[in-house]
């Protein structure tokens, strides 16, 4: 199964212990293939030294976990236009689709209204961990 976590799947895991953070460890123990591209690396990066104000060697471990739970890096070839509200989330949704991920897994209430594009599942991170139930 291939996954793509939203930007804020990977920032919850980071800062918060939860369902998230349980997640990101369940990709590092490679119990599914989690699929990520530049543009989401790049936001994790601005969102945690801007919003959270994380040093950059903090940033740096953040980014080492998150290199560890992910399989592969894809550049989208595709572009995705105009489906979402927030044009990041095209962002994400092409990233899904040039994984061929089955699973979207996000907390955006925009792309979770969509629940489905081009055959990948968008989910809520608790419903995505009911599947390891």
């Amino acid at each position: 199964m291939i996954a793509v976590f939203d930007t804020n799947v990977f920032i919850a895991a980071i800062i918060t212990e939860g369902v998230c953070s349980k997640l990101l460890g369940r990709a590092r123990a490679g119990e599914f293939l989690l699929a990520s591209c530049p543009f989401i690396e790049s936001e994790i990066r601005r969102i945690l030294s801007g919003k959270f104000r994380l040093g950059k060697e903090e940033v740096a471990l953040s980014m080492a976990l998150v290199n560890e739970a992910v399989e592969r890096v894809f550049d989208p070839a595709c572009k995705v236009d105009n489906i979402c509200r927030d044009a990041d989330d095209d962002n994400i949704l092409a990233c899904a689709l040039a994984a061929k991920a089955g699973h979207l897994v996000t907390g955006d209430a925009g792309l979770l209204e969509i629940k489905s594009f081009r055959g990948v599942k968008i989910a809520a991170p608790r419903d995505f961990e009911l599947l390891f139930g």
